[in-house]
């Protein structure tokens, strides 16, 4: 039961002609969590922006203003966040680290950028920075994450840990949570005092774990746990991950075989981009000549997933398939909806009551989810 699924890195800047997917050229999976289609692409249009407040401290100096970060580089992010993330999100790199507290004992924020970031979080009580960025993240910006684990480990007072998740990544983010929220909640447990989990921006990734551990851990109603970070810092978790994340762990990871299956017409290569791998990423079918088909075996966990095949280089949108409906490009995707369990039986009620509205959690169930993550084995 310990063991998830391999974790796919994807690049951070936009694969060249991935603009007819349904998140505007964006190599990330909206799909796949529960989500529903048509409510998949209704942009938000809500300004989240990481800059310093009343409630948030950065430390900043003039110093720490680097001037070799360009302004375009958080322009370009902010405008590739704000397409994938389906809400207008502004992160400012240039300005440093900021972030908030959400409870005395936890802080979501930005990314460290120097080794003196360290400091500052050592002055507000800190003892285990929490990093959820993948390398590309972090050489996108130009950090220098080793100098800075580096300089953290001349303290015995702090200690830094890294658990990766793919940036824009909401399918990704669900099937990494379960070890994600582990290892934070073993940190917590070892280190104590106050947390700074972060990612690059502290709007997606960082504020999506925390939740998950104030739900599993903390005794929070999911709702509450919500209402109460964005009273702290206005961000955007994926609650569909969490949700079905929660439902994978209590469910035992179930997963159903599916085939796609495409009429061959003297193709030389079909591949297909999204499903369970993110549109950064392509899957070849293998063609059955007795039968003239192109096909695609592969085991899902519950959810509704888009995709798109890639037929000699050109993307395109089987319409003998399920199809959504055009977004605000005009841009079609198939999909396709797995369902593990019927939602008669106690399985599929549970899932379907963890994947509702307002989910909470029993006392049993809390206490599964806790084992659960007590037990896990970082290495598997």
């Amino acid at each position: 039961m310990n063991s998830l699924p391999r974790c796919f890195s994807l690049p951070l800047l936009p694969v060249p002609g991935a603009g007819s997917c349904d998140r505007g050229g964006w190599p990330c999976n909206m799909g796949g969590f529960g989500f529903d289609v048509a409510g998949n692409r209704r942009m938000r249009m809500v300004s989240l922006k990481a800059v310093s407040d009343t409630t948030s401290s950065s430390g900043l100096s003039d110093s720490d203003v680097k001037p070799e970060v360009k302004k375009e580089k958080s322009d370009e992010y902010s405008t590739n966040m704000t397409e994938a993330m389906g809400a207008v999100l502004t992160y400012r790199h240039e300005l440093g680290m900021n972030y908030n507290f959400i409870r005395p004992d936890m802080i979501v924020g930005s990314c460290l950028q120097t080794p003196k970031d360290v400091d500052k979080l050592r002055d507000v009580g800190v003892k285990t920075i929490f990093c959820l960025q993948q390398d590309p993240d972090l050489e996108y910006f130009g950090v220098d994450i080793k100098a800075i684990q580096e300089y953290a480990k001349l303290f015995d007072d702090i200690q830094h840990l890294r658990a990766e998740i793919r940036d824009f990544d909401g399918f990704d983010l669900r099937l990494r949570l379960p070890a994600v929220v582990s290892k934070l909640h073993k940190a917590i447990n070892q280190n104590g005092g106050v947390t700074y989990v972060h990612c690059t921006a502290g709007l997606g990734r960082a504020p999506a774990v925390t939740l998950a551990y104030m739900f599993w851990i903390q005794g929070y109603k999911l709702s509450e746990a919500h209402k109460l970070l964005l009273s702290k810092r206005p961000s955007f978790p994926k609650l569909a991950a969490i949700k079905s994340a929660t439902a994978d762990i209590l469910t035992g990871f179930k997963r159903k075989s599916i085939s796609l299956t495409l009429e061959d017409n003297n193709f030389s290569a079909v591949q297909v981009s999204g499903l369970d791998i993110g549109w950064g990423q392509t899957l070849p079918l293998l063609l059955d000549e007795k039968h003239g088909l192109w096909i695609l075996k592969r085991e899902l966990p519950e959810g509704t997933y888009e995709y798109k095949y890639i037929i000699d280089g050109e993307w395109t949108c089987n319409k003998n398939e399920l199809v959504t409906t055009p977004n605000k490009d005009g841009h079609v995707n198939n999909y396709i909806q797995v369902v593990c369990d019927d939602p008669t039986t106690v399985r599929g009620a549970l899932r379907k009551r963890l994947t509702s509205e307002d989910p909470d959690l029993t006392k049993d169930e809390r206490q599964k989810i806790r084992q659960f993550l007590e037990s896990y084995a970082e290495s598997s």
